[in-house]
């Protein structure tokens, strides 16, 4: 595969938590848990006899790329489809695409589709089934994953959890992917500490020497996930 599976600590792989992948994704703690240990460690990895996890003391961590892979789980699961037809649309797409990672795949992510039951690959302007059948259907509903940015290979490089128009981002490369400000390393946790803590917006701002929009996109992520 054109993938490492990215289950060990690396730098640019990013370190995801159960708890952080929860947090980022607003999801709760016993779905992310259910995922990893079913499905991208249990069925998926099974695939390959390895899992997409790694340990570090007793806790799990997985990479950026698998934290992309859920966010595209969450999506499906918000629009009623089934884990059975995820891991069936994954598993085929994984060969199609040579990819431990086909979520994570712009072409995938441009052109995936569900009707709420299955999902749909558009080749040639004609949606087909991802679950072996190779079926067409032109009753869906495309998926628009507007919070990823790209590299040059078209694969997923940065998760906005807010959405583009806010200042906070999840970059591997940037403090092991962990929430930061947008622009620089501050980590948003930081920041919100320093509120928590009766602290000035304004203040943190001059502080950090960044605009204050930004220290509020910070402060407003952390609440949310409260």
């Amino acid at each position: 595969m054109n993938l490492k599976l990215e289950n060990t600590l690396s730098i640019g792989n990013g370190v995801y938590t159960v708890p952080d992948i929860a947090n980022i994704l607003r999801l709760s703690y016993g779905k992310v848990n259910t995922w990893l240990n079913d499905y991208w460690d249990g069925k998926l990895g099974a695939a390959f006899k390895g899992k997409y996890s790694w340990r570090i003391d007793n806790t799990r961590a997985v990479g950026f790329h698998t934290l992309v892979e859920f966010y595209v789980m969450m999506h499906f699961a918000e629009a009623g489809v089934k884990p059975a037809q995820v891991l069936k649309a994954h598993n085929e797409l994984s060969g199609s695409y040579n990819s431990f990672f086909p979520f994570a795949q712009k072409q995938v992510i441009d052109n995936i589709s569900t009707d709420g039951k299955k999902i749909f690959l558009t080749v040639d302007d004609t949606p087909i089934t991802l679950d072996g059948s190779k079926q067409f259907n032109l009753d869906f509903v495309r998926i628009f994953f507007k919070k990823l940015d790209f590299d040059k290979d078209l694969l997923a490089t940065k998760l906005w959890p807010l959405g583009k128009g806010k200042s906070v981002v999840c970059d591997p490369h940037h403090k092991f992917g962990q929430p930061v400000i947008d622009g620089t390393n501050i980590q948003t946790e930081a920041v919100y500490r320093m509120y928590l803590a009766k602290e000035k917006p304004s203040f943190i701002a001059r502080l950090y020497e960044i605009p204050e929009k930004k220290v509020r996109d910070a402060i407003d992520f952390h609440e949310q996930a409260a």
